[in-house]
């Protein structure tokens, strides 16, 4: 049975740099690649899409949840879904914008087909990231030591399943089991969590582990399942922010020219300090889980998106809780944003063992959403 291999592209770091990374480590995988559009993204969003989509050397498919040309008096996705949810706008609460302009469409492109989705969280990122409830469908992490989801790990290591998973064990890695059964028939508790359980096998062996886990799933109705061979088993590679980086610089597409830093002045005790700021993820120009300094960002590189973003809010629409954009916009607010901006930057950097300008991005993305989908 044919299975395929899809990718989404955010239009961020990380999506970009797993495409680059599967193209060149796994050529043989035959990559289908999408984006899913809502029309509001920045400039610099759509340049790195194209740039990608010529390396890769294949069409980006681009997904949208109508066709403004033919579908909507609106001339581009969001407007047309904030028109149908009578201008109430997105917000970390009610996330219908993901939804209806990421999710649907991803779902609506897989169809039924047995499909392995690619999802670009890297080694030093704690979350799990969307999971299609789609039975056809099945996320993959290469970048991380552990590359299955959470609903394969808790299948294969639970109680009930033991005795398979240590078979499955025995037959793919027969010389390191002696050092893996303690942990294979020990069951799951308060005492001894599923965590603990995959932690100790990948320490033994990320690849054993990895084998171990294929051979079941053909067992089983997952897509991987369904292949006679799947070469991320062999993976034993941990990425993380700076080897992103690395890869998008090294390949010639370059980052995503949002995260350039741009200097911002101010005033500390009489004398000027220079900080610098630049946005943290991908997304529409206006998310909501932007940062305010984020918004500053926007107002000074991109005063024309600003203005439109600010068109978007009236009495009880606001894109934050506690200022609308015409507060924020205010010299002596925005001046106050960046000095509380700057004494983080400094504090942050008393506490870590580099000062390099991928850590502030760590940073940042735990203060919001790394991304509103991939």
């Amino acid at each position: 049975m044919k299975v395929r291999h899809l990718l989404g592209i955010s239009g961020g770091k990380d999506s970009a740099a797993l495409a680059i990374y599967l193209k060149q480590s796994h050529p043989e995988l035959d990559m289908d690649y999408y984006t899913c559009d809502t029309g509001r993204e920045l400039k610099e969003t759509y340049d790195l899409v194209d740039k990608l989509q010529s390396y890769l050397g294949k069409p980006i498919e681009l997904l949208q949840a109508v066709n403004p040309k033919t579908d909507t008096p609106f001339d581009n996705t969001f407007d047309h879904f904030l028109a149908a949810y009578g201008g109430y706008l997105p917000s970390s609460t009610s996330r219908w914008c993901t939804k209806k302009l990421k999710l649907e469409p991803f779902e609506g492109y897989i169809g039924d087909e047995p499909t392995i989705s690619y999802v670009g969280i890297r080694g030093d990122e704690d979350r799990e990231g969307y999971i299609s409830k789609k039975q056809n469908v099945q996320s993959i992490f290469p970048f991380r030591k552990n590359i299955w989801s959470e609903d394969v790990n808790r299948l294969v290591l639970s109680n009930s399943n033991m005795s398979q998973f240590e078979s499955c064990y025995l037959v793919n890695s027969k010389e390191l089991i002696d050092r893996a059964n303690k942990f294979l028939i020990t069951q799951v508790s308060e005492e001894f969590t599923l965590k603990q359980k995959i932690n100790a096998l990948l320490d033994i062996d990320v690849k054993a582990y990895n084998r171990s886990v294929f051979e079941f799933l053909k067992t089983t109705a997952y897509p991987v399942g369904k292949l006679d061979h799947f070469p991320l088993v062999e993976n034993d590679e941990v990425l993380k922010i700076n080897d992103i980086f690395q890869i998008l610089e090294d390949s010639g597409v370059g980052i995503p020219a949002y995260y350039n830093k741009r200097e911002y002045q101010v005033e500390i005790d009489g004398e000027i300090k220079t900080g610098i700021y630049a946005r943290s993820r991908s997304g529409c120009f206006f998310c909501f889980f932007q940062q305010k300094i984020e918004w500053v960002w926007l107002l000074e590189n991109h005063p024309e998106l600003y203005e439109n973003a600010q068109k978007y809010e009236k009495e009880g629409y606001t894109w934050m809780d506690s200022e609308n954009l015409e507060e924020l916009k205010q010299p002596e607010r925005v001046a106050k944003i960046k000095l509380e901006h700057y004494k983080k930057v400094q504090k942050n950097k008393t506490k870590r063992t580099s000062t390099s300008w991928q850590d502030e991005i760590v940073e940042a993305e735990g203060l919001g959403c790394a991304s509103c989908f991939i």
